[in-house]
């Protein structure tokens, strides 16, 4: 294992550094300016340690898919998530002034300890308007760097704390009246290139996982422009599936192999999640980037080496 550097472009970006091979494994830009996409801070370029490239960034059909970030699709009415906002029976409309955005604060800590690269920052959620609905601490740390397994990974944690003297209202296309369109939360958006990959969980395969639950996701892709494969593995942490004393929320994957690659661990697929004045919602994600075609065994045996 090896630690990771970290560059910090102040007013900009951070970028992590796998010393060994010089390549930068991710980029997190904090000061987006893009109202319409819905402003708010996101991972991309992200890399494997060979250097490919697993993520997209402003695709044309979805310009306000940005590598990988956190979203929400849905919130109260609002939408955080950019573009254009599904309405059931309507479709997807324009409206600006559903579209809200998500502010970078203040970053409490940017360094390496314990072999771990860590950012962690505060945000804040707004609607159009700019009233302040949510304050956000994050935490991503890039860690086990190994060059054995080809592989890396990367803990996102989010704890959101409704502002508002009324409930946030998580949801998502799905809870709005479409069927199988459950996306919000963490969001990954896959190169083109990663179209018609191979989608696995512990007991199943293929697109026919949408709105199913399963501990840990992934997602194998071929690259243009250099021979061979990547594997990306998604894995939400055992507590999410708990908000206290409001009930059980378990996470439903949201996925896709066509007509692009997508996957998100979605807290809202198919009913709304409320969070009450004053209380926090937590999250905790493992992203593993890994170079080849990883199967179910040796994702399997990844992940118990390597717990929560």
């Amino acid at each position: 294992m090896s630690a990771p550097r970290i560059v910090h472009a102040h007013g900009d970006r951070v970028t992590v550094t796998d010393p060994a091979t010089g390549v930068d494994l991710l980029s997190y830009v904090y000061r987006p300016e893009t109202a319409w996409e819905a402003s708010r801070p996101y991972i991309h370029p992200l890399r494997t340690l060979a250097g490919d490239v697993v993520s997209d960034y402003r695709p044309h059909d979805h310009r306000w898919h940005k590598g990988l970030s956190l979203t929400a699709s849905h919130l109260s009415g609002a939408n955080l998530w950019g573009g254009n906002s599904y309405v059931h029976g309507r479709g997807y409309l324009e409206l600006p002034e559903r579209v809200g955005s998500m502010a970078h604060v203040d970053f409490d800590e940017v360094g390496v300890r314990d072999d771990r690269a860590v950012i962690a920052e505060r945000l804040t959620w707004h609607p159009h308007g700019g009233d302040l609905w949510a304050d956000e601490s994050r935490r991503v740390e890039i860690h086990d760097i190994d060059h054995d397994s080809g592989s890396w990974a990367l803990t996102w944690t989010s704890a959101i704390t409704n502002r508002r003297d009324e409930p946030l209202r998580f949801g998502s296309p799905t809870t709005a009246g479409r069927e199988l369109a459950g996306y919000t939360g963490l969001f990954w958006r896959g190169p083109r290139a990663f179209r018609d990959g191979l989608i696995l969980a512990p007991e199943a395969e293929g697109p026919g996982l949408m709105g199913r639950q399963a501990p840990w996701l992934a997602y194998s892709g071929e690259h243009d422009g250099t021979d061979g494969h990547a594997t990306l593995v998604f894995a939400h942490a055992p507590e999410n599936d708990h908000l206290g004393a409001e009930g059980v929320h378990p996470a439903h994957w949201f996925v896709r192999n066509e007509p692009f690659a997508a996957v998100a661990p979605s807290w809202a697929f198919y009913d709304e999640l409320e969070l009450p004045p004053g209380d926090t919602l937590t999250r905790r994600y493992r992203v593993v980037v890994a170079d080849g075609a990883w199967r179910r065994a040796e994702i399997a045996d990844y992940l118990a080496a390597h717990p929560w």
